[in-house]
This record gives structure tokens, C-alpha cells and sequence, in this order.
């Protein structure tokens, strides 16, 4: 019985680590694709991690390893660094994805300088006025 998404991935695709385990369960891989489509984002990256942990190598197919970081970004939307990893597996994959590629990495980009945007609230001894100052990390 698989007890995570990387056990199921693992006895589906195997992996580059060794031989496939033998495994009891029958293996289809729409029943993978339903384990995948209900995970949740840390089970995904799990089985990212593990069984592709280098891009370039790993058993799991382009469209299996395309769909998990779709639904990686679905679930974690603002997070640049995977936004970031998402596209460097479809470029080394492209060229069809280049252009979502590139697009997610402009994303990433635009989170990255908003995020070194801050603001401070500064209220004054009156209630109603509020001075907001938004400021660059780093220019104080």
C-alpha cells in the first residue's frame, strides 16, 4: 500500500535511485493522477524533490512533472522561488512552454520587488490621520 505520493509515484515510474519495489496494489496511472490532483503542496514538493531532484533527470514523464508544479503554483501563488523552479523544468523541456516559462519568471520577478517594498504605519496623536510610507528594503 502507498503511504504517500512518493511511494505511489515511485512504484508507478520508479526512479533513478534503484529497481521498482514490487508492490501489491494494481498500478494505473489514473489512479496516480487522482493521488496528485487532491495532494497538497508539501506532498508534491516531496515527490518533486525526491524522485526528479535534478531537473534535467528522473523518471516521472514531462506531462506528470508539468501538472504538479501547475498545481504546486495553485496552491502557493505567491511564492517566486518555485514560480522560478517551475520554469526552469519547462524550459529544459520546451520549446512549446518557453513562453509560460518566461512568463512565470517575470512573476517571480514582480513578487520579488514587491516584496522588498514595505510599509510602516506611523499614527499621529489624533485618531484620524494615518501618515503611510512605503520604503525599498535596504533605503532607510
Amino acid at each position: 500500500m502507498h503511504t504517500t505520493l512518493t511511494e505511489h509515484a515511485r512504484c508507478l515510474y520508479g526512479d533513478s535511485f534503484g529497481p521498482r519495489q514490487p508492490c501489491e496494489r494494481e498500478h494505473r496511472e489514473a489512479y496516480f493522477i487522482e493521488d496528485l490532483t487532491f495532494a497538497d503542496a508539501d506532498a508534491i514538493l516531496a515527490m518533486l524533490r525526491e524522485l526528479c531532484s535534478d531537473l534535467v533527470d528522473g523518471h516521472l514523464p514531462v506531462w506528470t512533472r508539468n501538472f504538479a508544479y501547475r498545481l504546486l503554483l495553485l496552491q502557493r501563488p505567491g511564492d517566486p522561488m518555485l514560480m522560478r523552479e517551475a520554469a526552469a523544468s519547462l524550459y529544459l523541456h520546451g520549446p512549446d512552454w518557453d513562453d509560460i516559462a518566461a512568463d512565470l519568471e517575470r512573476q517571480a520577478d514582480v513578487l520579488d520587488s514587491t516584496s522588498r517594498t514595505t510599509v510602516s504605519v506611523v499614527v499621529s496623536e489624533s485618531p484620524r490621520s494615518v501618515d503611510v510610507r512605503h520604503r525599498t528594503a535596504g533605503s532607510d
